[in-house]
């Protein structure tokens, strides 16, 4: 029997024969449970990230409520004046003088606690705690908080997962929401009284056009970008290293040529994308393949479906760092042709931060462990973001 209902217990253990399902027989979907339509096709994915019929409303019921309202709910003149204000901190000299030192020290730090052990669980040891250490590293607050934002992290996350609407999962998030505005606000006024060299500092004094943000804006951007850039970074780096461990042909071409580690995370967000999908609202009736979406509904853009769509890439279920139909030269930025990082005026900000957050990490990892390989089967969890919840890898110590 095919199964194409995205919350089914199939589609948990495996989504990849229910996207392939939902592409080929059904790729306007309707969701009764979550009310939602679901698009699984290459061409409509991508049109629902670049067509500006297509809103993101919906993140005023999905993000505000935890977050409070982001950059990824504004549109025109404000969404531009916002990107402006964030952007240079993660691309260019700001991302090369500042923070990268932060990550390497991070990376190394982390890689220092199991580098002689022969064995190590690589989703716990590493890379669940590695984006969120250097973001508030990056941001300038106490190393000593770092589990501190690691738990609130969580609790977001699991806010934002919430598909089936647990009611403790949202009063866990509502509460995270709270503790962290509790936090952050003193801090950003503190920041603002007298700047530093870090990222707060940077996002308190930022100005555009004689606009700046406001303290709500600064800590619901501190609160996203916990999110965006911890899950995605973790859950990247999880699915690239089990990619690699799993075809020891690409993982000798990644050590043989470490400049393929940015193709091997492209490919990684093609093939195995640690977002698997991403909402958007239409402003008007849309017609798609299979038929209309009318104004105003939720669209569900499968965008792990999308990229397996054999009519966008050649024997789409392989992982291959070398593949002919992505362009890498362009993987990182808003005209990637993978939906990865999602495309258009929304584009990931944390792109090139990401990528540079996997190179360092994959760099070291792949000095300091050779011989690598799976010490127990991995168990790959998530919908909404999937990644092993264990990656238990055997190596040689390098020496």
């Amino acid at each position: 029997m095919t199964v194409t209902d995205i919350l089914s217990p199939e589609c948990l253990t495996d989504p990849v024969p229910v996207w392939k399902a939902l592409r080929e027989t059904d790729p306007l979907s309707f969701h009764e449970g979550m009310n939602a339509y679901v698009i699984s096709r290459y061409d409509d994915v991508e049109r629902a990230f670049k067509d500006p019929v297509f809103t993101s409303d919906n993140y005023g019921w999905q993000l505000e409520p935890v977050h409070g309202r982001t950059i990824l709910q504004m549109d025109g003149r404000e969404h531009s004046i916002h990107r402006r204000l964030v952007t240079p901190a993660f691309k260019g000299s700001e991302l090369t003088t500042k923070f990268v030192p932060v990550i390497r020290r991070n990376s190394r730090e982390l890689l220092d606690a199991f580098r002689d052990d022969g064995e190590v669980e690589l989703v716990d040891a590493f890379t669940t705690r590695y984006p969120i250490n250097v973001i508030v590293d990056m941001l300038g607050l106490p190393k000593s908080d770092h589990e501190l934002f690691r738990r609130w992290y969580t609790s977001i996350m699991a806010f934002l997962s919430n598909l089936t609407q647990d009611e403790t999962v949202t009063a866990n998030g509502m509460r995270t929401r709270d503790e962290l505005e509790a936090y952050m606000l003193p801090r950003i006024a503190e920041r603002r009284a007298e700047p530093r060299d870090d990222l707060l500092s940077m996002l308190g004094t930022a100005e555009i056009d004689g606009e700046r943000m406001s303290d709500q804006e600064v800590k619901a951007f501190v609160s996203l970008l916990l999110v965006a850039g911890g899950e995605t970074t973790d859950k990247a780096l999880a699915n690239m290293m089990l990619n690699l461990v799993r075809d020891p042909d690409q993982m000798a071409k990644v050590r043989a040529d470490r400049s393929l580690i940015g193709n091997a995370l492209a490919e990684t967000l093609r093939h195995s994308p640690p977002v698997q999908m991403i909402m958007r609202q239409p402003s008007e009736d849309v017609e798609l393949s299979g038929g209309t979406v009318p104004k105003g509904a939720t669209v569900i853009c499968l965008i792990a479906a999308a990229n397996r769509d054999p009519r966008r890439y050649s024997d789409p279920d392989r992982f291959d760092v070398s593949r002919a139909d992505l362009d890498f030269s362009k993987a990182y930025t808003a005209a990637a042709n993978h939906t990865g990082f999602a495309l258009g005026r929304h584009f990931c900000v944390g792109a090139m931060l990401a990528r540079t957050e996997v190179e360092i990490a994959a760099n070291n990892m792949l000095d300091a462990m050779e011989d690598i390989e799976l010490a127990a089967a991995p168990v790959l969890q998530g919908l909404f973001t999937r990644a092993p919840s264990k990656l238990r890898l055997r190596f040689r110590p390098a020496h």
